[in-house]
């Protein structure tokens, strides 16, 4: 979100600078030129609308950039806290390994308990009968 929103307000600034380079003549009735063709005419409401219609539009890419920014600084704390929590439980491990290291006993799998996870199977306890329609 955040490129898409630069991509139009980027897009959106260059349109009007170069609408504006290309048309600095003035008079009641607007032609609007670029790159040597003639694209519209335009009287004074006409104009203004249209320059309403840029600035919503230029908006509209600055509120994306918002979204995707706050929503990147919500994933990488995210990101951040998860890396901090495996390494907290790696420690844990390897402490825990070394610890029975010492005593002289073996370590398997089901010696180490994991943090915050139980070894249940996650598997259902009772399976239901498929509903067959009308029955």
């Amino acid at each position: 979100m955040l490129l898409l929103g630069l991509l139009l307000a980027g897009a959106t600034a260059a349109f009007v600078g170069l609408l504006i380079a290309y048309n600095l003549s003035g008079g009641p009735e607007y032609t609007v030129t670029m790159f040597g063709h003639d694209l519209v005419t335009m009287n004074h409401l006409s104009a203004f609308l249209a320059g309403i219609a840029l600035t919503l539009v230029f908006g509209l890419g600055l509120a994306l950039m918002a979204a995707g920014a706050a929503h990147h600084r919500r994933r990488s704390v995210r990101l951040r806290t998860a890396r901090r929590e495996a390494d907290v439980a790696t420690a844990q491990r390897d402490a825990m390994a070394a610890r029975l290291d010492e005593q002289g006993a073996t370590v398997s799998d089901e010696d180490i308990p994991l943090a915050g996870a139980s070894r249940q199977s996650y598997a259902p306890t009772h399976r239901h009968r498929p509903h067959i329609f009308g029955h």
